[in-house]
């Protein structure tokens, strides 16, 4: 599996972000081509306020949705979704 996680850092206005998140950027995620499993989560604390975690099954196929319109469209609305957020991406083991 290869993994992309999305670190959202804590919004000024949470209500409008989990709102334009849920109705809008999930349903775009979802859509994703080789997409495997989507997963979020809301860590304990102030920060991060969001994680996201989006599985393929191979970085090859991590690679041939970054270069989708598809993968434009989910990068750019999250951009607006009205706070930061950092990208890590590779390979988990299962141990």
């Amino acid at each position: 599996m290869y993994r992309l996680t999305v670190v959202y850092d804590e919004p000024a206005d949470k209500e409008a972000f989990d709102r334009r998140y849920t109705d809008e950027h999930v349903p775009l995620v979802k859509a994703s081509p080789g997409l495997v499993r989507f997963q979020l989560s809301h860590p304990q604390g102030r920060t991060p306020y969001l994680v996201a975690e989006l599985f393929w099954r191979s970085e090859d196929a991590f690679n041939a949705w970054a270069a989708t319109p598809e993968c434009a469209e989910v990068r750019n609305h999250a951009a607006g979704c009205g706070t930061t957020f950092t990208t890590y991406t590779g390979d988990v083991a299962e141990v």
